[in-house]
Order: C-alpha cells, then sequence, then structure tokens
C-alpha cells in the first residue's frame, strides 16, 4: 500500500468520528435522519436497483435505509465500521479506497458517495473510478460540503481538503461524461453547530458514544429520544428546503450514466 494511502487508512482507523459510527445514528442524529430522509426522497422509490454501491460508508450506510435495492456492497478504506454489515442478508462489505475501487467496469445500477469525495486529494481520479464502476443508465448520488466560505476546523479536524461550489461539484462529474438530474440542499443554517463542536472534539465524541449506549438500553428514554429527534430532523429538512443556495451548507447531486 503506498505511504500517503496507508496514513490515510490509519487515519479513518483511528478517527471516532468515523469508525464509531452505526446504523443506530440515523436514530440518534437529527442531522443523520435528515439528510437521509430528503436523499431517498429525490431518489424515489419507482427506482429498483439490482446491486448498490456505497463507497465510504462508514458504520451508518444509507443504502441500509433505502427499500428498492437487492444487493447492497459497502465500500470504506477503515475496517471497524464494516464488520456488522455482515450480519445482513445480501449486504457485501469491502475494505478499499475510492481511487482504486475493487470492482470491474459497469457492475452497479447504483453508486452513492455522501459527503465522501472532499477526503479525496485528487477528487477528480475518485469520480473517474465511481463513474467507471457505474452501469450505463445507472445513478450516482453525490453530497458534499458546499461553499468554502465555510470551511473551518471542524473540516480540518475530519480530513476535509475542500468544500464545493456547486458549479465546481456539477463540472468534475460533468465534464466526465455524466447527466444531471436534479440538485438540492442537504443542510441550511442548522449545521452552523458543528463550529461549536469542533471547540472540543473528544467531549462531542464521548458524549455521542454515551448516547448510544443510553438508546440501547433505555426503552423509555428512547421512547422519548426519537420524538425529539423526529422532530429536529423535520425542522432541519425544512431549513434546507427554504434556505437560499447561498446558505445551503451541504449539497447533493443526482446523476445518471448516458447509455
Amino acid at each position: 500500500m503506498p505511504l500517503e494511502l496507508a496514513r490515510k487508512k490509519e487515519f479513518y482507523d483511528k478517527h471516532l468520528n468515523f469508525t464509531d459510527r452505526t446504523l443506530i445514528d440515523y436514530n440518534i442524529s437529527p442531522g443523520t435522519m435528515a439528510k437521509f430522509n430528503i436523499i431517498k426522497e429525490r431518489i424515489g422509490s419507482n427506482h429498483h436497483f439490482k446491486t448498490g454501491l456505497e463507497v465510504g460508508c462508514s458504520g451508518n450506510s444509507f443504502i441500509h435505509f433505502l427499500n428498492n435495492v437487492d444487493h447492497r456492497i459497502l465500500l470504506d478504506i477503515a475496517h471497524k465500521p464494516l464488520i456488522p454489515y455482515a450480519n445482513y442478508l445480501r449486504y457485501h462489505p469491502s475494505e478499499g479506497t475510492l481511487t482504486q475501487i475493487p470492482y470491474k467496469d459497469n457492475s452497479f445500477d447504483l453508486v452513492v458517495g455522501l459527503d465522501v469525495i472532499e477526503h479525496i486529494y485528487d477528487d477528480g481520479y475518485a469520480a473517474s473510478e465511481m463513474i467507471r464502476v457505474l452501469q450505463p443508465k445507472g445513478l450516482l448520488v453525490v453530497s458534499v460540503p458546499h461553499r468554502m466560505k465555510y470551511y473551518s476546523h471542524q473540516d480540518v479536524l475530519i480530513g476535509h481538503y475542500r468544500r464545493y461550489e456547486l458549479d465546481q461539484l456539477r463540472n468534475l462529474f460533468i465534464s466526465r461524461g455524466l447527466e444531471e438530474l436534479t440538485y438540492f440542499g442537504v443542510y441550511g443554517q442548522a449545521m452552523r453547530v458543528q463550529l461549536y463542536q469542533a471547540a472540543n472534539p473528544d467531549k462531542m465524541e464521548a458524549d455521542l458514544q454515551n448516547l448510544r449506549k443510553k438508546y440501547i438500553s433505555n426503552p423509555v428514554f428512547r421512547r422519548i429520544y426519537d420524538k425529539i429527534v423526529k422532530f429536529g430532523s423535520k425542522c432541519m429538512k425544512i431549513d434546507a428546503n427554504f434556505q437560499p443556495l447561498r446558505n445551503i451548507m451541504n449539497i447533493c447531486i443526482i446523476f445518471r450514466k448516458p447509455s
């Protein structure tokens, strides 16, 4: 493994923000619930996918929550987040990198990369790899942090090389032959909370771990907290829908590969 890639793998293997994520995060994080629900609605239920690939899935896979995918392939550079997926039927966890996806050309009719390519120095190479494994007429779903004016210490902490402008993200994939179907905001100004989280990341991760444990072990707390998260996610969804583009902090584009 090249030295730079080995360093990146070590970074994500040790970074609790990535390695300790679980599928429960959808239930305990208003932001995750809002993001996943917004993107699910835009993909729609009319599509049926035989094989879906999610790159950089971590432990809280988006395609886990899609009901219209037969086989789910989950790719991540870190090993630990992939372990639980082995317990699911037709789930295929795979350790690998976005710049060298270990699958043949035209393998998937759905490829998803949520908040991933900003972690890749050569994002053009990453985009080409995602397109390479996508079948003709297949869908590519990409979300990224939006606008460099919002680049902060939090971005540095979690390994972001950049935030994207909308046209920058468009051109990255359209210049490589894809067609844009739609774009939309995922997070509005509510995500400014991450600026406060960055002030004490160790405490934030410890609090999140405790929250996961309490959510699992305490059914009374779980029922109450479910209501809080659902309300919070709806507020974040409204925020993303009604903020002007200049205020959107995370965007998503759905592309299609021509036949």
